[in-house]
């Protein structure tokens, strides 16, 4: 089904919104129209940071599928965050005549089934659920569009269960740290992904603190919070033991008012409890990650984590996402046993999170626990886990391919002749060199995080990535050796090498060379860079280079370096690098230094 352009209705929709749009907000609201404008099914994935604007983006989704008379399934993962989605919809649809509904825990049974009843005949246009909108007893007459918020919290089967139901449907998934599996079906292209990275205006990064249990820092932590009128969550995950830590936190602080919450405490007491810190008239929440998801109190601005190390990636970073949230700098402690007593997998997931402290590290967090974590099984259930079969790496090559086939053979008629074009994977430049280009053992000594590195290296599309690379290797490890740096830039070299069609370069110390494809390769000799190459052969401005051309079995130019020329590996890597850049933006110039 595809829906109409924006209406005059959908127009006023969006310009009754009382905040100004950020650039990636505004791309992903048009990448989701165009798709479901399209008569083809969305399947799109929006990646940002708690509080920059995905339940907008999911907002005007949901007025253009009411509009074009099909219903829309909001699935959330808590009943709280069901709540809180229903509030602000009823609030941002107040001027327009939408039915939304509520399906969770916390609505009566009897209201619940004259809600499923209205959902059947059609009068409800949105309904907002937990898990209870997959139950059988759920008949949607005309769903149209189905949003998942916080997607890591759902199963497979969760998720899957209304898009079999309804497989024609289009699909919103919304999640600051994506699945691994998730995460690896869009960089696949499985999937179509958005990423909205631009935090509001004056937003603050979370300052992150990793620490052993220490009552005066706890203490400390606490009073510094309530001494500027804030709020403090803090989280512990054993409901049998949130008694203890309440009396523990009340001896620390004894002025304070303090209230802990579970998901199995009576669902009117829970309720009651959440709306009395909501209203701030609570100080300290102790809690366990029932607070997880989409929890937006503005005046909360320092969490403590008990445990972090129980804790997965994705969780941690949704945690941390539930301060930070207003114009005041916030706090995240991580609370852990020594650290030298952890499993490695363990200490990697909280360096992540030490690390990534800049607004919009949602997606790179993601990307860092697929690498820690696996991408699962794309076409099961599993959700993380490596393909020890035949190599995840050769996996993940024979999909990308396959999917980029299908795009060019069966679904041929839904890409342009650019798209097409763009699909083609660029052949691999082979690099041939004398010096040492590796990471040591001495400088990354975990096996696996140095194999992660090779590869991040290896899937580095761009210089800035590779430069934001080197940039973060500095950071969590120290200066780079020579070794290293002679990767990075060898990479770099090899990415332009093959962008330009270069069958192989081979750089030793007294000359490099340049192997370009064999003859029947049209595209290259018919291009812009070895025409460009051809004209500064014959107007002598690489003179200097001392270009000579060898027709043997394959077609080559030698560069002989000069005897004043550096010949240290960065150097060269550095010259040839330049000299490639400026032939193929036909500005050829010599530099012999």
């Amino acid at each position: 089904f595809a829906f109409g352009p924006d209406s005059i209705f959908q127009r006023e929709f969006e310009a009754s919104f009382m905040f100004e749009e950020t650039p990636d907000q505004l791309k992903a609201i048009q990448e989701v129209k165009k798709d479901m404008q399209s008569p083809s099914p969305m399947d799109r994935l929006i990646c940002g940071d708690a509080g920059f604007g995905k339940t907008e983006i999911a907002m005007r989704a949901a007025f253009k599928a009411v509009e074009g008379k099909k219903q829309v399934a909001v699935l959330t993962p808590t009943t709280i965050l069901t709540h809180q989605h229903a509030e602000s919809f009823a609030r941002r649809f107040a001027n327009f005549p939408v039915n939304i509904a509520v399906l969770s825990r916390f609505v009566p049974r009897k209201q619940q089934k004259e809600t499923i009843e209205r959902i059947a005949s059609g009068a409800v246009d949105i309904v907002i659920g937990t898990h209870r909108l997959v139950s059988k007893d759920v008949v949607f007459k005309d769903l149209g569009l189905l949003v998942i918020d916080e997607e890591q919290h759902f199963g497979v089967e969760t998720k899957e269960k209304l898009r079999q139901q309804f497989p024609g449907i289009d699909t919103l998934t919304m999640s600051a740290t994506p699945i691994p599996r998730t995460m690896q079906f869009s960089m696949l292209g499985a999937r179509d992904i958005s990423i909205v990275s631009t935090p509001p205006k004056n937003r603050q990064p979370v300052e992150t603190v990793i620490t052993e249990f220490n009552a005066d820092e706890v203490q400390a932590a606490i009073k510094r919070e309530i001494q500027r009128d804030g709020q403090v969550f803090f989280l512990n995950n054993r409901i049998a033991s949130l008694d203890e830590v309440e009396r523990t936190l009340r001896e620390l602080v004894p002025y304070a008012r303090i209230a802990s919450a579970h998901g199995q405490m009576p669902t009117r007491e829970l309720e009651n409890i959440m709306m009395d810190f909501m209203n701030q008239e609570l100080d300290v929440l102790i809690a366990t990650s029932i607070i997880g998801s989409g929890l937006d109190i503005s005046n909360a601005n320092t969490i403590i984590i008990n445990r972090a190390d129980m804790f997965g990636l994705s969780d941690l970073y949704q945690l941390r996402g539930r301060v930070g949230r207003s114009e005041r700098k916030a706090f995240c402690y991580l609370l852990t046993p020594p650290l030298h007593t952890l499993k490695q997998e363990t200490v990697q997931r909280i360096a992540v999170i030490e690390t990534f402290t800049e607004l919009g590290s949602g997606i790179n967090v993601a990307l860092r626990d697929l690498d820690i974590r696996g991408a699962g099984n794309l076409l099961g259930a599993e959700q993380s886990g490596f393909i020890n079969e035949i190599g995840f790496d050769l996996y993940q090559k024979m999909v990308e391919e396959t999917v980029a086939e299908l795009k060019l053979t069966e679904f041929n008629h839904l890409f342009s002749d650019s798209e097409k074009a763009a699909l083609k994977p660029a052949k691999p430049c082979d690099m041939i060199f004398f010096f040492d280009a590796l990471i040591p053992d001495y400088y990354l000594t975990a096996t696996q995080e140095r194999f992660s590195c090779y590869d991040r290296i290896s899937k580095a599309g761009s210089e800035a990535v590779l430069n934001k690379l080197e940039a973060e290797l500095k950071d969590r490890f120290g200066p780079m050796p020579e070794e290293v740096k002679n990767l990075l830039a060898l990479t770099c070299l090899k990415h332009l090498g093959s962008s330009l069609g270069l069958e192989k370069i081979d750089i030793q110390h007294s000359a490099t060379t340049l192997f370009l494809p064999s003859d029947d390769d049209k595209e290259f000799y018919d291009g812009d860079f070895f025409r460009n190459l051809i004209v500064a052969l014959q107007d002598g401005s690489i003179q200097e280079y001392k270009p000579q051309f060898d027709h043997g079995k394959k077609m080559k130019l030698v560069f002989r370096h000069p005897e004043t020329a550096d010949t240290s590996p960065l150097a060269l890597i550095a010259r040839y690098k330049k000299l490639l850049k400026e032939i193929a933006s036909k500005k050829v110039a010599v530099d012999n230094r």
